[in-house]
């Protein structure tokens, strides 16, 4: 099968993160199961504006990103010469993938699925949900709703997604909703923290606001006065917050204790998850958290909000700590997730949540599990299609 995946925007520090992370963790196993998958997206940031043509072994289409209109960041670049690409090159897919939000890429790749009859599922990712923005209702109005409506599947992570999804389209009711979860590659389980070593806390996404990296360098006097040895690293690229981050650590003496590695490609990652003994993110409204997955995946136990897609399922396999943070409430949410950190620092209680966090991964959230999954959609999508 020939498809195409068409997402907004891959960079060298993977400052995108979620939706390309997916795009090529599935075009990986796609294609080593005899499938011809592609990544199709915006390039920027590269040096010398030299563009690779495969990412991870994945062939990938990138264009040099037009920066049409700066205000809207990422929603506002573009690339005709990718239109155009995308428009050729569907003629030839079985079935294009476009990984939704509401720009000038995955938009209008998903509207030109749509005129040329290829069959089209769209994945949202937790980024098209019912908003009081006047410019993104605009959108909703000039293209969202119809790719929504007329897609042959829309993917969504949680059961809250498919409502949002839904209140998008409205009124007319989605019937071709399918769960799909993020998966990762099941990894070798870690060995436990040597005694005597110093214990390392990992905070690994981006560093933006909704991230909440601040609840992550707040918490870190209360673990220093029980753990003065500890180290926190900061890991992830920039988008606007690190700043005021590095300049709450030093307000608060613990700078000394805090490094900050920045990105940080695959490999790297899952290096950080193994040397970590506890991952933090503490962000609010998380879809389904990849980086959060890969911290699991090397069985690194977690600490995440309940407002995470993923809480119900680390809660219940005891793979962490789910934590209630709120909004302009600072001082508690640090306190939050501090106590959460020094309870999965016991080692009693590191053994059985890094146990459970690997064996969670391995059997919900591998990802040949998840690629099985979509491939049967895939198939029922084509067959209703009469390809």
């Amino acid at each position: 099968m020939k498809i195409l995946h068409v997402v907004t925007l891959h960079t060298p520090d993977h400052a995108f993160g979620g939706p390309t992370r997916v795009a090529l963790n599935l075009s990986k196993v796609q294609r080593a199961a005899g499938d011809d998958a592609r990544v199709m997206a915006l390039g920027d940031g590269f040096p010398d504006g030299e563009l690779p043509r495969q990412v991870e072994g994945v062939p990938v289409h990138l264009f040099q990103a037009r920066h049409l209109l700066p205000m809207f960041e990422v929603s506002g670049i573009t690339s005709a010469a990718l239109l155009r690409a995308a428009r050729r090159m569907m003629r030839g897919a079985d079935l294009v993938h476009v990984h939704l939000m509401r720009d000038l890429v995955t938009l209008p790749a998903a509207l030109l699925a749509l005129a040329s009859r290829t069959p089209l599922v769209v994945q949202t990712h937790g980024m098209v949900d019912p908003t009081e923005k006047r410019v993104a209702q605009l959108t909703d109005l000039l293209g969202v709703r119809t790719v929504l409506r007329r897609a042959d599947a829309v993917l969504h992570l949680t059961e809250a997604e498919r409502l949002d999804v839904n209140a998008v389209a409205a009124p007319v009711p989605l019937t071709r909703t399918v769960r799909l979860v993020n998966g990762v590659r099941p990894q070798e389980r870690k060995p436990a923290r040597e005694p005597g070593r110093p214990p390392t806390v990992l905070f690994l996404a981006r560093i933006q606001a909704r991230k909440r990296p601040e609840d992550f360098v707040a918490a870190m006097p209360h673990v220093l006065a029980r753990h003065p040895d500890a180290r926190f690293v900061l890991a992830g690229p920039d988008t606007g917050a690190l700043p005021g981050v590095l300049a709450l650590a030093r307000e608060l003496g613990v700078a000394g204790s805090l490094d900050h590695v920045g990105p940080l490609g695959h490999e790297a990652v899952l290096a950080a998850g193994r040397e970590a003994d506890v991952y933090v993110l503490p962000s609010i409204e998380e879809p389904l958290g990849v980086s959060v997955l890969e911290a699991m995946s090397v069985g690194t136990p977690v600490v995440i909000t309940r407002t995470c897609g993923l809480a119900p399922d680390v809660a219940g396999a005891g793979a962490g700590r789910v934590i209630d943070s709120r909004v302009g409430e600072d001082a508690a949410n640090a306190h939050k997730v501090a106590d959460a950190v020094l309870e999965l620092l016991e080692p009693e209680a590191a053994e059985q949540a890094g146990k459970a966090a690997w064996e969670l991964v391995g059997d919900r959230f591998a990802i040949d599990v998840v690629t099985a999954a979509l491939r049967r959609t895939y198939e029922d999508v084509v067959r209703r299609r009469g390809r």
